[in-house]
């Protein structure tokens, strides 16, 4: 865990790819991206489904570690409409039966198209960024001057180079340019864009059990 504080919100960045905010009892989490499995079987790709199950369980303990109030999803829970098949709904409902906690979702890219389910689903969502205090929590990123923006959509990851290694690790990517903070997608399938560290970022990267600092010059 690494402890920041941007803009006068003190946050927790998690190994787990989520932040904890203490103060207002808010565990937040971007890119779930369930049934994305499913969605590439759609398509004849033969991939496990196993992948939400792990996700979904991985959500469970940060829940039950942190006993949030709320939890900000900030967008694309789901993959697509091939998503939405019998165990992935089940998987959901399951955690959320489990979890003890009010779930809010800001609507991703990805969920767009399947709003009219999320209402059938008794899933409480946004369709714009929400402001809470000094936060802007939205999917993909909104940075304003006189806020911090907290969002997703990125997929960041940073590369580390040595002359015997390259590593492709998913990150928080903090810009103090833009006062904005991106997390790395929380699901096991997803994927990640490379991000370039730049004077005044902070590219916080994911370890199995620690989040490590690199600074841009």
């Amino acid at each position: 865990m690494e402890k920041i504080s941007v803009s006068g919100v003190e946050l927790q960045l998690l190994p787990e790819k989520a932040i904890y905010v203490e103060r207002l009892k808010a565990l937040l989490i971007s890119d779930v991206h369930l049934g994305k499995s499913e969605t590439f079987q759609s398509l004849g790709f033969p991939v496990s489904n196993q992948v939400n199950r792990t996700t979904l369980d991985r959500l469970q303990k940060l829940c039950d570690r942190f006993q949030p109030e709320n939890l900000f999803i900030l967008g694309d829970l789901f993959h697509s409409k091939f998503a939405l098949v019998d165990e992935v709904i089940d998987g959901w409902f399951s955690f959320v039966s489990h979890a003890c906690t009010d779930v809010k979702l800001i609507v991703g890219n990805h969920d767009r198209a399947l709003i009219p389910t999320l209402k059938k689903l008794s899933i409480s969502y946004f369709t714009d960024g929400i402001q809470i205090e000094n936060m802007i929590l939205s999917h993909e990123p909104q940075p304003q001057k006189s806020f911090l923006n907290i969002c997703g959509h990125v997929h960041p990851c940073v590369r580390i180079k040595t002359r015997l290694d390259n590593l492709r690790l998913s990150c928080f990517y903090l810009d103090f340019t833009q006062n904005l903070l991106i997390l790395p997608s929380f699901g096991e399938f997803t994927g990640g864009f490379d991000v370039a560290l730049k004077p005044y970022s902070t590219a916080y990267v994911v370890t199995d059990d620690s989040v490590i600092p690199f600074e841009g010059y």
